[in-house]
Formats: C-alpha cells, structure tokens, sequence
C-alpha cells in the first residue's frame, strides 16, 4: 500500500510475493489493483472448492478481503448473514468477511471464529486493515518501507517484492536463544515484524485528511484467567467430564467441516489419540492417520500410535520413518521453511510428514497441540511445583537457593540474582517456564560475540512478551505459566516452526481442536486442581480420555516428541556443518565468539550425556548451525556449499 497517496504500485510486485507463496496455496492466485493498492492472493482449496476465488467483495464492492485460514463457524454465520438480507454468492467462509466488516467494522474480529490471517480493503475509507486470530496460527508479517507498507503470509513473500533488503536483527536472533522460538512481534529481519496474536493492524494513508500515515496496531483479544479463588468450583468430576467431552467433541466437529478429505496426525500420546477418536466417531473409522518413526527406541512411538488405532478401530497409521541423518538433509528446507533459526531437530521430521500427507493427496489434518498449553502437560510444571514447596516461609524463596546451588554443582555459568528476579518481575512472579528456557539461555554465556552480549545485557525478551501484569497479578501461579507457555511454546515454536509453516511448506493445512475458542474459555475457567492434580497433569483431559482410550493411553506421561539434539555433530561430521562453524564463516557472520564455539564443539562431548551442561550446550551447539544456516540462508550465501533461497 501507498502510504503518501495513491500511486500505482510497481507493475510485477504483488505478483512477485504470490508467485514466493505458491506452496501456500498452489490452486489458484487473484490479484486486485486499485490506486495506491495491490492485493495478492494464493488459495489452497478447501471450502468452496469451485467458487471460493480471491480476492472477494461485498454487493456494492466496497469492501475487498483476501484470506488465509479456516472460520470453522461459516455454516451459521452464513445463514444469519443471509437471514439479514446479505446476498451470498460463493459457498467459500472467506465472502463472510466483507459483509461482517459492513455491519460492524473492527469489531468483526472478536466474531470470527476459526484460525486466520485478512487483509480487508475499505474502499470508503480507502484504508488497509490486517488481522489475525487470536492464538496465532496463521502467520502475517508486515514491514514499513519508506513509504510502502508490505505485508505476506510468509518473510519470503516480502523479500520477494525487491523492495525490502534482508538484514539481521540481533534482537530476533536472541530471542532464539532466550526462548528456542520466536515469540515476540519482531523477527531476525531487520524491519519485519509479525502482527501479534489477537490483533489487527489499520493503515490509513497520509493523503486520507492527514499529514503522515496512520498505521495502528490494536488488541482485540487476549488470553485472560479467573481471579485466583474465582475458578470454577465445581466438585463433580462427572459433571465436568460430560461438559468437557461435549465441548470438545463439538470443537473436533466443527474442524472436520471440509470439502475436501481430513485426515489427523497420530503419535500415540493422550492429545492427539483423543483428537482421532473423536473424528472418527463424527466421521467414521475410515479416516487416515499419520505417524512419524523415529530412529531410536527411546524416541520411537509408532507402537502406540497403532495401539491407539487399534482400540479406535481406524487403520493403521501410515508412517514416515525418520533418521539423524534425516534431520541432517532436511534442515536446510526446515531453515527455509521456517525463515528463523530452529533449534528442535524433529521440527525436520514434521516437515518430512507434512510432505507425506501432501504425497497421500491431503490437505488438511486434525492435530493435538494446546492441550499441553491449556491443562499443564509440561514435565517443568511439576518440577516447579516441587521447588514452589520448598518456599515454605514468605520472603526467603528457598526454591531459588535451591537452583543455584544446583547450576553451582553442575559446573555451568549462572546468570546474576537480579537477572531471574527481573525475569520473574516480567511475568508477574516465579513462572515454570524460566527454568526451562533458562538451560538454553545459560549457552549465552559461552556463545555470544561482543555484540551479541550487548544485546542481551540491553534487552530483557521476557518483559518483551507483554504480559498484563495488573491482570497476571490476581491469576494462580499456574495460570501464569500456562500464559506464558502459550505465548512462547505455543504460538512461537508449535503453530511456527512446528504447526503451519512445515505443513504449509508442502500445502497442508492443520487445524487445531483444542485451539478451539470454547476449549480456551473452559479450561482458563478450571480450578487448577482440575489441570494438575498433585503431579498428575491434564488431570481433567484424562478422565474425559478413559471414556474413549485404552488405560494406558489415557494414563499415559507426557513424551516430548523430540529427535537427538546432537544430530549436528554425528560422525563423519557433514560438509556443511564444518562449513557453517568455519573460523571464516562464523567472523562472517559475528553472532559468536569463534574460539568459544571452536572450543565447546569438542569439549561438550566429555560431558555427561544427560546432565544440564550437556543438555545446555547441545542446545546451544544446535542454535549456532541454524543460526549460521538461517544467515547463508537468507542473507549471505556464501558460508557453505548449500543453496540460498531466491525467491
């Protein structure tokens, strides 16, 4: 968009940006062109099949939108929008958008439910407004350029307009390593930001009655808990049961609404063998199920996923077998995909399924995340439940000694008192979760250059992720790190470089049932003896899953679906890992002290596998080679002897 007026936009852009989108939606493209205006759209065809095209408008063509997502809701809203006189013409959700946005303007957003990313184009007001649903599963990235406002589903899509020159920001990068994900509204581009989980920006140009542009970004929604004390205080475990069974049953239902086949992803854990049990009962048994088969019986969970399926009474699942070497091959395409480092090696193996399924001809599969989120699936709930009994008396904070006692006798470098106490004071008080972050971030210590270190000491990313802390004040502590969990875990790492941009990588779309709107609103509304009984986690989900799974499903303990982090450093070591952790490719780059990684690449080995320091610096080892392969990548291909993406 023109923000100084109304000027064309330079012939070839839009197109440009679709064309770098294509894997997102390889069906049809649909481009609009006004003064000052250019909209472009890729479609993956799965509502509406024969007459869903972008972008769509209202009677009068005074309202335009194009649309990435699902609005699961779309039969009733449609016919209360008919009932009120709107004529609809397609039977795509994505023409709901222009008349919601006639009847009631930016409060549209809190009426849409389902999972999505929109442009709109107000024709009247001659104004842009992008949005996004509130949990953030369809991604939107925007970027201010002089005076050009750019915005895509994907970081490649706006490199390719030729408009916007990739540039590190090294704020981006430390998220990486605070957090293993990319939480935050910025991104490791230098100028690119990603519009926020339950917001939506509007873009009013300088010529509309103002001197300069207008850009506002606007929360409409946010993740919110009762008052500790005020939960729900229901006793009942039947009563809760049957209203938990009903609203997840009809958040399954209504994610299965398709004109096209849906599949489900199933690893054998409680989530995701609930998710197949119920589709298959709405659906049938003769739903296909996918697997992944990791290399390694610690790893491996195909035996029960095919113990689920066969109490289910579904088929077999079909598997993708993945290997080290697998995540060695594939983590250049997982670099590219994901447009950020990543750090979790069985990020590569969901690429590799997601490619599967695309091979099957599917295009869309039911999957488990946020039950985790929402009913405190997290081994580091428990632990910080353990270290919270040990602050038994007020003031003294026993559970902090503890830890640093701990991290003294493991031999790895400590942050100061007052670093974790400001960390703490960002999230309203001790949180589960900075322990967890905390054995990566330690790897900071070691790894970072110069400059990095400077942007570590200046930056605290925890106070970055914008907690309400009036709010977080009143929630119990637990409600607290099921907030942050789904703000970092979640919605930077699961729903990116886990969720939608592996799948979208090979044209797959995941929807996400207990990301349902009704399944937030009853599990925030728990007491948390219902989500962490003692240390029993996902209480509550359990005893729903007894009515439908085997017992030792059902009572299953959480297995992080993971692949060996040391997957970089096997023998012989790959040419492009030597490559990438080169003396003259790590000065290249200058995110890293050279002789500190140098150093820690041989020596972490003698470490005990399985302890803190290993584990620590394995994850830090790892966040170096995507950091370098993300840089060559995308902004200077000459580290390695590997492709950079051009768009």
């Amino acid at each position: 968009m023109d923000l100084a007026g109304r000027r064309a936009v330079p012939e070839g852009v839009v197109e440009r940006m679709a064309q770098a989108l294509i894997h997102r939606g390889p069906d049809e493209a649909g481009f609009l062109h006004r003064p000052g205006l250019a909209l472009g759209s890729r479609r993956l065809c799965v509502v509406g099949v024969e007459d869903g095209q972008q972008p769509v408008c209202n009677e009068d063509e005074s309202v335009f939108a194009i649309f990435n997502g699902e609005l699961f809701d779309h039969p009733e809203k449609r016919a209360e929008l008919a009932a009120r006189g709107h004529r609809l013409h397609t039977h795509c959700d994505t023409e709901l958008i222009p008349h919601l946005w006639e009847e009631c303007h930016e409060e549209m957003f809190l009426r849409l439910r389902g999972q999505f990313a929109i442009a709109l184009y107000d024709v009247k007001r001659h104004q842009l407004t992008l949005g996004r649903d509130r949990f953030g599963i369809s991604p939107l990235y925007w970027t201010r350029q002089g005076d050009w406002l750019l915005f895509a589903s994907e970081i490649k899509g706006l490199l390719a307009s030729g408009m916007v020159l990739p540039k590190a920001d090294l704020r981006g990068i430390d998220q990486i390593f605070s957090f293993a994900a990319m939480p935050g509204q910025g991104t490791c581009f230098e100028g690119v930001q990603l519009l926020g989980q339950g917001h939506y920006l509007q873009i009013t140009p300088a010529n509309e009655g103002t001197s300069e542009p207008v850009i506002n970004d606007r929360t409409f929604w946010t993740m919110d808990f009762p008052n500790q004390g005020d939960e729900n205080q229901e006793q009942d475990p039947r009563k809760l049961v049957e209203e938990f069974e009903d609203i997840l049953l009809k958040a399954v239902e209504r994610r299965l609404r398709a004109d096209v086949p849906v599949g489900a992803y199933l690893s054998g854990g409680l989530d995701s063998s609930m998710i197949v049990a119920m589709a298959c009962k709405l659906k049938g048994a003769n739903i296909n199920t996918y697997t992944v088969r990791v290399d390694d019986p610690a790893l491996d969970e195909l035996s029960a996923a095919n113990q689920s399926a066969r109490h289910i009474g579904t088929k077999p699942p079909i598997v993708q077998d993945f290997r080290a070497s697998d995540a060695l091959e594939m983590y250049p395409q997982l670099i590219q995909a994901a447009e950020a480092p990543v750090i979790d090696t069985s990020c590569a193996a969901l690429l590799m399924l997601a490619r599967r399924v695309h091979a099957c001809g599917q295009k869309v599969v039911l999957t488990g995340e946020g039950a985790d989120e929402w009913l405190a699936g997290y081994p580091w709930y428990k632990i910080a439940r353990i270290f919270g009994a040990l602050d038994i008396v007020p003031g003294m904070r026993l559970s902090n000694v503890a830890r640093r006692a701990f991290l003294r006798a493991s031999k790895v470098p400590q942050y100061s008192r007052s670093y974790r106490e400001d960390l703490e004071h960002a999230v309203g008080g001790p949180n589960a979760w900075i322990d967890s972050y905390g054995v990566l971030a330690l790897s900071k210590l070691r790894l970072y250059s110069a400059p990095m270190r400077e942007v570590r000491e200046s930056n605290n990313q925890w106070a970055g992720l914008g907690m309400d802390l009036e709010r977080a004040k009143h929630w119990h502590p637990l409600n607290r790190g099921l907030w942050v969990g789904a703000r970092v875990t979640l919605a930077g790492h699961l729903l990116q470089a886990k969720g939608d941009r592996v799948a979208m990588h090979s044209s797959v779309e995941a929807r996400y049932p207990f990301l349902d709107e009704e399944v937030f609103d009853f599990t925030a509304k728990l007491h948390p003896r219902w989500k962490l009984k003692g240390l029993r986690d996902k209480h509550l989900l359990r005893l729903v899953a007894e009515r439908w799974l085997p017992k030792q499903i059902a009572r299953r303990q959480k297995v992080i679906f993971r692949a060996p982090l040391d997957s970089f450093h096997i023998e012989p070591e790959p040419k492009f890992i030597g490559e990438l952790l080169s003396e003259e490719s790590l000065r290249r780059t200058g995110y890293f002290d050279v002789e500190a990684v140098l150093h820690w690449r041989k020596a972490y080995r003698e470490m005990r596998p399985g302890s803190v320091p290993r584990l620590s610096m394995e994850m830090g080892l790892a966040a170096v080679v995507a950091t370098q392969l993300w840089h060559h990548t995308f902004i200077d291909g000459s580290l390695a002897d590997l492709p950079m993406w051009a768009s």
